[in-house]
């Protein structure tokens, strides 16, 4: 197939009303081997245009395989992806013009400026001359870093130089943006920072794809979340319907003396699981079942109840249910 001829197949991106109707991100039975070892198993996936869509895995899981074909980095063995309508396959350059990527290890050209990082980015992508010192300025302004504009990115601490990253990863005006890991290794004020950026990207109607670690990350800035482990995906859905969906209630109780009914307790309808630690009890409920009284019942037949919470699941307990992994494994 020719080149021309591939282009009449995909929505051309001037075209914003028809391109508006395409996901950001669409893998079709997406499968990566290397020789033997399948890192990503037909794995088909749908990421919408103006969402902030995180992507989790234990290490190994095959988050960082798939983002390398997303990113045209790396050549699926089999199955398809495109980005904004372009398949990564024929439309590598059309999609670089369209990602910006903010990567784990941020390369930066450490004895050059915080401008000069930014002016040659915007060299690499052709951003006019008339139009490449108002943009530099207002990406600096927009990370904080203006003032720091003529300092060498090598006394930069570990934040400043994600807000660096961030910054020129903006620069070229992308409609999609790829951030591994946002905030790993900053502190918590910067964090919080590259958290309102990353939401005001949102605002401002982009789509963002976030790998991360961090479970209250996740939680706060994605509008949905794919859980894959060993290259295929898990589940997909909002934080709040993964936690109705596959965590239920936690009740944690806590007695005057260890229990001797925890056996009756886990024979409960709707009782996934119980952990007994000494005088506490933690039981975690699946479904809709309404356990509280009965568990109410049965200690307070044998025992003194001290104290009882009920609480909805986190993501790391919804995580390690459905993967039997910890995250950061």
């Amino acid at each position: 197939m020719s080149e021309n001829t591939a282009q009449t197949q995909v929505v051309p991106v001037s075209d914003q009303s028809a391109q508006a109707k395409v996901p950001a991100i669409e893998m079709i039975n997406l499968t990566k081997t290397f020789g033997s070892f399948t890192a990503v198993d037909s794995l088909s996936l749908t990421v919408r245009q103006g969402e902030v869509f995180g992507l989790l895995g234990p290490n190994g899981s095959g988050k960082t395989t798939t983002i390398n074909m997303v990113s045209g980095l790396s050549k699926p063995t089999g199955g398809t992806v495109k980005v904004m309508g372009y398949d990564i396959r024929h439309h590598v350059r059309q999609v670089h013009r369209l990602l910006g990527s903010v990567p784990q290890e941020t390369a930066l050209y450490e004895e050059l400026s915080a401008w000069a990082n930014m002016e040659f980015h915007a060299d690499l992508f052709g951003i006019p001359r008339k139009e490449k010192i108002g943009r530099i300025t207002a990406m600096l302004e927009l990370v904080q870093l203006q003032e720091r504009k003529d300092s060498p990115v090598r006394t930069f601490s570990g934040g400043m130089k994600r807000r660096l990253a961030l910054a020129r990863a903006l620069l070229h005006n992308p409609g999609l943006i790829y951030l591994d890991e946002p905030t790993l290794g900053v502190d918590v004020q910067s964090r919080r920072a590259i958290w309102d950026y990353i939401l005001l990207q949102k605002e401002q109607g982009k789509t963002v794809l976030i790998t991360t670690n961090y479970l209250e990350e996740a939680q706060v800035l994605c509008d949905r979340l794919a859980i894959i482990d060993h290259g295929k995906l898990i589940a997909v859905d909002t934080p709040q319907h993964l936690q109705q969906e596959y965590g239920g209630s936690v009740i944690e109780v806590e007695t005057a003396q260890p229990s001797k009914e925890v056996g009756k307790i886990r024979a409960l309808s709707g009782v996934k699981e119980v952990i007994q630690e000494g005088t506490h009890l933690t039981i975690t409920t699946q479904g809709v079942n309404n356990v509280v009284a009965e568990v109410i019942n049965i200690l307070s037949q044998e025992n003194e109840i001290k104290v009882i919470n009920i609480r909805e699941p986190n993501l790391n307990e919804i995580f390690l249910r459905l993967t039997g992994t910890a995250l950061r494994d």
